[in-house]
């Protein structure tokens, strides 16, 4: 066995996937095959699931099936919308919101004590899961707000669901196709941080909440989640500014600044998500008749691209076409979770299918040979 160590895991194989294929300098991402190119702009929020946990597209009335099983489970127990209320109350980080609130889900899942390798019963959990959660997340935004939750409408998908809920408004089409869009690019990544530690919680046999809280835990760190938080912030700072974006970036550079947004740890040119989302910003911006976000991102892209040889990341367009839907900042990572955390599942569930302890060793580098001193003698 070599003890060759590799910091980060860089480059590391621990497993076997059929879920999502990832091509770093190609820039292709597919799900179970499939390109995302081929179905981003056709297959909903809904179908993407399926494919994952199930391996093949649904058929129309298999998806009608599986959309209207995600809709039953969207209510929330009263005393989970308390929970969330005395969160709110203490002005909570929403990503330690949704984690305590996933964690507190347990415990009203009717399947809480089935066998952690119980395929159904884990995916009912999946299910509800996946449907509570954007139902928290806008109930915790209004909360906070001073405002009521709103309950969850069965005839909306799970896109629209969730921004009616958020701002007490059905979504136009623009907004809802661009939502559920970005929900499906955003649903399953490879072996990233999060899906990770939410591996190595289940392969103890711990429950599917446990894996799932264990994944909100490691995407509210600065290093997996919040990127598109700081590529938003940066976009109102050249607005404020009165500069033209080309310009404020060649000062943030010459400053040492951070760009965000740009650069991946998988891919070394654009992200094949980038360029979907992309399109969806700009149509945001045409609907608005407010195009300034999509322009100064294109030019701050040109720059980065030109000038230091950079790609963007999702995060880069996502940021500005969650701002133009009118969605506060701090949800931003929350709603990565939102979407993601089908792709949790899809990972759980093939953990469980052919488990094993996932136990890595690290070198040791301290001293040797100490002798002890009893405590009288120090």
């Amino acid at each position: 066995m070599s003890d060759e160590v590799k910091r980060g895991l860089e480059g590391v194989v621990v497993s076997e996937s059929r879920l999502s294929y990832i091509d770093g300098d190609a820039g292709e991402l597919g799900y179970r095959g499939y390109a995302i190119e081929d179905f981003a702009h056709e297959a909903s929020y809904e179908e993407v699931l399926s494919l994952l946990w199930n391996g093949e597209w649904p058929t129309r009335s298999e998806r009608d099936e599986f959309a209207a099983r995600l809709a039953d489970e969207r209510t929330l127990d009263p005393a989970v919308h308390d929970l969330i209320a005395e969160l709110a109350d203490r002005d909570a980080n929403p990503m330690a919101a949704m984690r305590t609130v996933t964690s507190a889900l347990s415990a009203y899942d009717p399947d809480a004590e089935a066998d952690p390798d119980d395929r159904e019963a884990n995916l009912a959990k999946g299910c509800r899961i996946t449907a509570k959660f954007p139902t928290a997340l806008a109930a915790f935004a209004r909360r906070r707000n001073g405002a009521e939750p709103v309950e969850p409408r069965s005839d909306l998908d799970h896109a629209a669901n969730f921004l009616y809920m958020l701002n007490d408004e059905e979504p136009d089409d623009v907004a809802a196709e661009t939502f559920d869009t970005a929900l499906v690019l955003h649903a399953d990544h490879g072996l990233n941080a999060s899906t990770f530690s939410a591996m190595v919680t289940t392969s103890t046999l711990a429950d599917l909440h446990s894996g799932v809280t264990s994944a909100i835990g490691t995407l509210s760190g600065a290093l997996h989640g919040g990127a598109n938080q700081n590529v938003m912030r940066m976009l109102k700072e050249i607005d404020e500014s009165g500069k033209e974006p080309r310009e404020w970036i060649e000062d943030a550079v010459a400053a040492g600044e951070r760009i965000p947004g740009f650069g991946h740890r998988v891919y070394n040119v654009r992200d094949p998500r980038a360029a979907i989302l992309e399109t969806y910003s700009e149509r945001l911006g045409e609907t608005a008749g407010d195009p300034r976000w999509y322009e100064y991102s294109v030019a701050i892209e040109e720059y980065m691209s030109e000038e230091k040889g950079l790609a963007p990341n999702v995060d880069f367009y996502s940021a500005s076409m969650y701002y133009q839907m009118g969605i506060p900042m701090d949800l931003y990572t929350p709603i990565f979770a939102l979407s993601r955390v089908g792709g949790w599942i899809a990972h759980l569930l093939e953990q469980y299918e052919d488990n094993r302890l996932i136990r890595p060793r690290a070198r040791y580098v301290g001293e040797r040979g100490r002798e002890f001193v009893p405590i009288d003698e120090r």
